[in-house]
This record gives structure tokens, sequence and C-alpha cells, in this order.
């Protein structure tokens, strides 16, 4: 009984996938969803790719990034960041694409990626009885785990449009609606004890949008709401950011027992 817990054990220590869910995590997070809605306008608009050869790039670029991603045996940091930045320029494309190209209506995308990402949820649940994401030591979960990612992302870039776009709200006060609800649900979560894993997912899928507004703000022209940074310098800068912190988590010495997936909350 006991060699099999130690097997058990040492099977996670090998395939634990994911960071821990630090202020560094958050940090490098909301600055990996600003770069999606930057570098995805850039690549889009200042590049002339236009939205479909730019999502079809992106996305050959993010499948090789999965696929190295699910080859490793643990966390890297940068294949993992990288992955990330690469799904939040993707998912943004996807909603561009429903709106910009097929004239979906930005509360109808949002209500679908909603549904798809609540049906994603459901699906890892009744499959693996967990949505904690220090129990990714599994290919089959780390499938779940990725896709809900996506959704995430695509569904943050129609939630905040919706709001700053179609709601006329703009980009500086949509990005304080998105960022006084991430404050509740901290305080729900350290005050009121709400659910880990609950108020992680809440907290992933806000910080979408709330990095979306961001990068809006800074790289949209001042005559639409914005700083007029411009996508490229907002973008590089960012990236620059994201670059130094990805270096610095994977140079960190590495805590025993880090590497061990936690319970599932």
């Amino acid at each position: 009984m006991a060699s099999n817990r130690f097997a058990t054990t040492t099977a996670r220590r090998m395939l634990n996938k994911v960071p821990e869910v630090t202020v560094v995590f958050w940090v490098i997070k909301v600055l990996a969803t600003t770069v999606g809605e930057t570098a995805a306008d850039f690549l889009g608009v200042n590049l002339n790719l236009g939205l479909t050869v730019t999502t079809v790039i992106m996305s050959a670029f993010l499948a090789g990034a999965l696929v190295a991603q699910f080859r490793l045996r643990r966390y890297v940091p940068a294949v993992y960041w990288l992955s990330v930045v690469l799904i939040s320029v993707v998912g943004t494309l996807i909603t561009d694409n429903l709106v910009d190209n097929l004239g979906v209506p930005l509360w109808v995308t949002t209500v679908v990626f909603a549904v798809a990402l609540a049906i994603t949820f459901v699906a890892w649940f009744l499959s693996e009885r967990t949505l904690s994401i220090h129990s990714i030591f599994t290919s089959r979960r780390e499938g779940f785990y990725w896709l809900a990612v996506l959704f995430t992302f695509a569904l943050g870039t129609a939630a905040g449009d919706l709001l700053a776009e179609s709601l006329s709200l703009g980009y500086l006060l949509s990005l304080l609606v998105f960022a006084g609800v991430v404050v509740l649900v901290a305080a729900a979560y350290f005050v009121f004890k709400l659910n880990a894993v609950l108020a992680f997912w809440i907290a992933y899928v806000l910080t979408r949008p709330l990095g979306a507004s961001t990068g809006d703000l800074l790289s949209q022209s001042t005559k639409d709401g914005g700083l007029g940074l411009g996508t490229t310098g907002t973008s590089a800068l960012f990236l620059a950011v994201i670059l130094g912190l990805v270096i610095a988590l994977s140079f960190r010495p590495k805590e025993p027992g880090r590497d061990v997936a936690e319970p599932a909350a």
C-alpha cells in the first residue's frame, strides 16, 4: 500500500504541468492577455496580414507550442507561458473573426463562449471529478485545461469588447469594472473562504477582459478613447516584461516538493 502511494506521488512529481498560483502568476497572466489583444491587432492591421491569414499563422505557432507542452513531463516556465501568450492571441483572433468577418454580434459570441466554457468544465468534472489546476498530471486533464483556457480567452475578448464598445463604457471604465470584480472575487476567497477552484476560474476568466481593456486603453488612438501608445510599443513592452519574469522563474531555485501535485480542492 505504501509503495503504491509512493509510485503515485512519483508520477505526479514527474507530470505536474502548471505553475504555482502566486502574484507573479497573475501578473504574467494579465500581461499575456494584454499582449493577446495588442499583438492580434498589430499582426492583422499594422502588418496588413488580415484576420484570416493572421489566425492561420498564429494557430500553427500555437499548435507547435502545445505539442511541446504536452511532450514535457513537468512544468517548464518558458514553454508554458509561450503557450499562454499564443493561446491569448488565438483566442482574441477567434472572437475577432466571428465579429468582424462573419458579423456575429458581440453579445452572441459572449453567450456562445460562456456556454462552451461551461460545457468544458462539466465534461472535465464528469471525467476527472475535479477542476483543480493542481491536479494536471495526465494528458487528458491537460487537454481539458488548455481547452478551458482557450475558451476563457475567447470569452474574455468578447465580454471586454461588449462592455467597451457595444455598451459604450469605453476602455478605462471597462478596465475599472473588471478590476473591481476581480477585487471582489479576491475578497470573497480570502475573507469569506470562497472555494479555491471556483475563485481561481472566475478570476482567470475576468483577468482576460481586464488585460484586453488595458491593452486597448494603452494602444488605441486618443480619438477612440485610448492613450495612443500603439500596438507595436505596447506589445513590445509587455512581451519584454513577460520575458524577464519567465527568465527569473526559470532560474529560480526549486523548493523541495514543489513538483508534487497538490490535492484537488
